[in-house]
């Protein structure tokens, strides 16, 4: 069995949906994923990448998969899920707005290099708003591929300033 970390965010509404019922509603999909997992607190964060757009709500879920899910398995279920809920991939813009998005951001100590999965997240060290949640929830946790040190001092070197706990 194998812990995962999956980052979470939203930052437009869907069918009356708000981005934190979005998030409350996507956490509750992906519970049929998982055996255990925790989920830190919602921060609200200012957008990276694409910066003129609303501010994204965001959390972490780190949690031990049920067996007999691959990688690859894991991501398709969590595009049907993201689907679910308002996400079309094909007519975004990269880094814009979003009614639900979920990456793998770790998974276990694997390292996985494919055109359509990458673990680590390739970006994870730079984004705040990962690291502050994962901060919360991880503690003493050895099972990933990155330590608490080393999210700490990740976490020393960005700008976490616009990165608030709801």
């Amino acid at each position: 069995m194998e812990k995962i970390l999956l980052g979470l965010g939203s930052n437009r509404s869907w069918k009356g949906l708000g981005p934190l019922d979005l998030l409350e509603e996507g956490k509750k999909a992906l519970a049929s994923l998982f055996i255990d997992f925790k989920v830190s607190s919602v921060y609200r964060t200012k957008a990276m990448y694409v910066e003129d757009q609303e501010d994204f709500y965001n959390a972490v879920i780190l949690g031990t998969v049920k067996d007999g899910l691959s990688p690859h398995d894991f991501l398709d279920e969590i595009h049907k899920i993201e689907a679910s809920f308002g996400r079309d991939r094909s007519k975004e813009i990269r880094f814009g707005p979003r009614s639900l998005d979920i990456d793998i951001e770790l998974w276990g100590r694997k390292k996985i290099n494919l055109p359509d999965l990458v673990i680590p997240h390739p970006r994870l060290l730079e984004r705040a708003f990962v690291l502050v949640p994962l901060s919360e929830i991880l503690k003493d946790d050895d099972s990933l591929l990155v330590s608490p040190s080393e999210v700490e001092a990740a976490l020393s070197k960005i700008d976490c300033s616009g990165v608030t706990k709801i």
